[in-house]
């Protein structure tokens, strides 16, 4: 199950733009320039209305410079992540553990020696399987996981997706979006009710360990979370 999120203070937070930060720019070689453009024409801008109007557009000027800044940085740093993620293995329920919504993510109910993994989603759309790894080997793990769910989640609708790069695969880049595009079909009371009928289905399978994304690819932890609004 996806954990609540956290509270954090604000030192915790500046620290965690930090490693956002220094994250995205050790990947992204136009983050920096853009990241210049951001604050500089700001202050331009700002230098050219206090001169005209008073310092009384200083702390505007500022607050515009730091504001351009978190979008760049924003923008930016999630196509980061997602370069760093693509072709990893366990690196959508990496994702999906991040999402807010209230999602409830079992990782790899069902995996192989070579890296085959399918990860269970339970949301208002309903039951959600996500698998990774060689498409032929997932999509019949695929198919064996739909009907042992199809015994225990009654009317509840169920959904299936390879993710990757291939025909009639899912882009882990469009993974969040096309998730959160999915009709609401439950209410928050029947997804807690699946969600208690399929944790014993599951609790005796393997999951995968939390960091599946090697650590030098990993973002920091909980700060896309706290960027990205979802």
């Amino acid at each position: 199950m996806a954990k609540a999120q956290e509270k954090v203070s604000f030192g915790q937070r500046l620290k965690q733009i930090g490693m956002v930060f220094s994250f995205t720019a050790k990947r992204d070689k136009w983050f920096v320039p853009l990241a210049a453009v951001a604050v500089l024409v700001p202050i331009a801008l700002t230098v050219v209305a206090v001169l005209q109007w008073g310092w009384l557009w200083l702390p505007i000027g500022i607050l515009l410079a730091l504001l351009a800044l978190l979008i760049v940085l924003n923008l930016r740093s999630n196509s980061a992540m997602m370069n760093a993620a693509e072709g990893q293995p366990g690196a959508a329920a990496s994702i999906l553990e991040n999402m807010r919504g209230g999602w409830r993510v079992t990782p790899a109910i069902s995996s192989t020696t070579q890296m085959d993994m399918v990860h269970l989603v339970i949301g208002r759309p309903g039951v959600i399987l996500l698998a990774e790894g060689n498409p032929q080997r997932t999509r019949t793990m695929l198919g064996q996981e739909k009907r042992r769910l199809a015994k225990v989640i009654g009317n509840a609708p169920l959904f299936d997706y390879v993710v990757g790069q291939g025909e009639n695969e899912l882009s882990i880049r469009k993974m969040r979006m096309t998730l959160m595009r999915l009709p609401r079909n439950l209410s928050p009371k029947d997804v807690n009710a699946l969600d208690r009928r399929l944790k014993a289905l599951s609790a005796a399978r393997p999951q995968l360990p939390k960091g599946a994304i090697p650590k030098n690819m990993r973002p920091p932890k909980g700060a896309f979370r706290q960027m990205r609004g979802r």
